[in-house]
């Protein structure tokens, strides 16, 4: 199983990323998957669960800001993230679960992590 995010770096408060997740070794197109993050000393948090079927939820921290989507040909995962604030700034980690309870994200219940790309927003 491989799982790569990309896309991190450093943006002002306002701007925008995006973010990917490219996975390979398992059935991308049947497993629900999410978006965390980590930042020091705080617990990681979801920040967005996608069905296999691409029905997408959020936090109310991220809602209306974050936008996940899929391309299951490419077994591709993407976090579009925009007005983003300096809170954001943490670890961002894609994983993956054959099933989740979008409404319960947790990080323990996902199987498949990448090792995270960073992201960094400025005042």
């Amino acid at each position: 199983v491989q799982q790569a995010e990309s896309g991190g770096g450093s943006v002002q408060a306002g701007g925008s990323l995006r973010l990917s997740c490219k996975a390979a070794g398992y059935p991308f197109s049947t497993y629900y998957m999410g978006w965390f993050r980590q930042s020091p000393g705080k617990e990681r948090e979801g920040v967005a669960c996608i069905t296999s079927d691409g029905y997408a939820s959020y936090p109310d921290s991220v809602k209306g800001r974050f936008t996940a989507s899929r391309d299951n040909n490419k077994n591709l995962l993407i976090l579009q993230m925009n007005r983003l604030k300096p809170e954001d700034t943490a670890l961002y980690y894609c994983a993956a679960v054959r099933w989740a309870s979008c409404a319960n994200l947790r990080p323990i219940d996902f199987d498949y992590w990448g090792q995270g790309t960073q992201v960094t927003v400025s005042s």
